[in-house]
């Protein structure tokens, strides 16, 4: 039996198809002949590899979402409608009454 894939195999791959490739290459089976048998170049496969990688990375960064961050999102919200309604109340200040320096006493 032949390790080379089947005409059917080969073309585009699947999510599934890819990382059951990667799993393959990071579990320690050599590059090269692994590209070989899947039908392609080795860059492609250490691409794979690599975006494989960086999303469990990205994954492992984050954390799931509670109700603070929620809490926080609303909190953030009032804040900017806070401060634009302060920029509006010391433009109209601004507008009836300049400020002018007041001149010293010698």
């Amino acid at each position: 039996m032949s390790n080379a894939p089947n005409p059917a195999e080969r073309g585009r791959f699947s999510s599934p198809r890819k990382t059951a490739a990667v799993l393959r290459l990071l579990r320690g089976e050599d590059l090269e002949l692994l590209s070989r048998e899947l039908g392609i170049t080795a860059v492609t496969l250490l691409s794979w590899r690599d975006d494989f990688l960086a999303g469990g990375q990205a994954a492992l960064k984050s954390r799931p979402t509670d109700d603070r961050d929620h809490e926080i999102a609303r909190l953030r919200s009032e804040v900017g409608e806070l401060t634009m309604d302060n920029e509006l109340l010391l433009q109209r200040c601004r507008a009836e009454r300049p400020f002018v320096p007041r001149r010293r006493r010698p």
